[in-house]
């Protein structure tokens, strides 16, 4: 039986644990620049070293008023590269492999002039009203895109993960709630992210897998559910996603009506939904921190993978600390061996 300590392999992509450390913002850049710095580097070696099998880069930019704010990663540059081989380097010196989430926050950009979204509707009333791309412009991202995953691969990343979810600007023109447009991008949702799609496998190598990440559930009146969900990430999954990383929101204010729970594991359901009838690898997140709890979605094939996030903030030896507590064999650095009990 699958558990969260069986290898996984997806196309050229071989993992010693289920185990996903996922892309999370660190606000660390210095300079405003893009360029990761020596805090990057520790955080996510070290989670290499505490024996995650897969180490996710944040949200990293195609353009700088794509940012979140200023002090986010990019990779609209070449100057960009270097730093981000750095840690990729290292974290494969640890057994780790890597990916990156390349992204573009849309009307979500805090620290833009003036942002850019499918439509001109403003996040919230404290947000900016956005500026409507022209139909060139929305062209011209899809080749930012493409130049940005290119980067990454030069990088020497082993996977790429798009950024579809969260209210982010692919998110922002799949859902009817942001996108209002009139033209070629507003008749058919999934344009834009199908042809970013197209564009990153076409300078991706064969046998490296794309991830998207995926809203699953939109938590404001008339938003979509899982039932539309499944329909636009079908069109994804045929233009080239070989997996998909399952959230949920992101789009507005969380409404009362459609407010997730609490509880542990609340989006797992939209993760073995998706698997099923997609019949498509799955990463599952969202408060799995319990090593018990994340093994469970593995060994009851809710999913394939499983993204410990908060956890791993916590704790950068989450994974080592999870297969001693379940009792998995796993590769324990030498120098910590004196810190672990030995499983029985």
């Amino acid at each position: 039986m699958e558990h969260l300590f069986t290898p996984f392999h997806l196309k050229g992509l071989d993992l010693k644990n289920r185990v996903v450390m996922p892309p999370m913002c660190q606000y660390s850049v210095k300079d405003k620049d893009g360029i990761a710095t020596d805090w990057h580097f520790v955080h996510y070696v070290s989670r290499a070293i505490g024996g995650a099998g897969l180490i996710i880069i944040e949200m990293t930019d195609v353009e700088p008023d794509g940012r979140i704010t200023d002090y986010d990663l990019g990779l609209w540059s070449d100057d960009h590269i270097p730093a981000i081989k750095r840690i990729v380097d290292a974290c494969h010196s640890y057994g780790a492999k890597v990916g990156i989430q390349i992204a573009h926050a849309g009307r979500k950009a805090e620290d833009a002039d003036l942002p850019v979204a499918p439509s001109a509707i403003p996040f919230d009333q404290n947000s900016k009203t956005p500026r409507e791309l022209s139909t060139q412009e929305v062209k011209d991202m899809v080749e930012k895109f493409r130049l940005s995953v290119q980067r990454a691969v030069k990088a020497g990343v082993d996977v790429i993960e798009l950024h579809g979810a969260h209210g982010y600007l692919i998110h922002q023109f799949q859902s009817a709630f942001t996108n209002k447009r009139t033209d070629e991008y507003g008749q058919e949702l999934t344009k834009f992210g199908r042809e970013i799609i197209q564009a990153a496998k076409s300078v991706m190598p064969d046998e490296m897998p794309l991830i998207m990440r995926i809203s699953a559930k939109e938590y404001v009146e008339g938003g979509y559910g899982i039932n539309e969900s499944i329909e636009f990430s079908n069109v994804y999954q045929k233009a080239g996603v070989d997996m998909f990383h399952v959230s949920a929101g992101g789009e507005g204010p969380i409404a009362a009506a459609g407010k997730p729970g609490t509880h542990v594991a609340y989006q797992v359901p939209l993760a073995r939904e998706l698997k099923q009838a997609l019949k498509v690898p799955v990463i599952a997140v969202g408060r799995l921190d319990e090593p018990s709890l994340a093994n469970a979605v593995i060994g009851n094939q809710d999913a394939d993978l499983v993204a410990v996030g908060r956890g791993m903030l916590r704790n950068p030896y989450w994974t080592l600390e999870a297969a001693t507590i379940l009792q998995k064999e796993t590769v324990i650095p030498n120098q910590y061996v004196p810190g672990f009990p030995r499983n029985n």
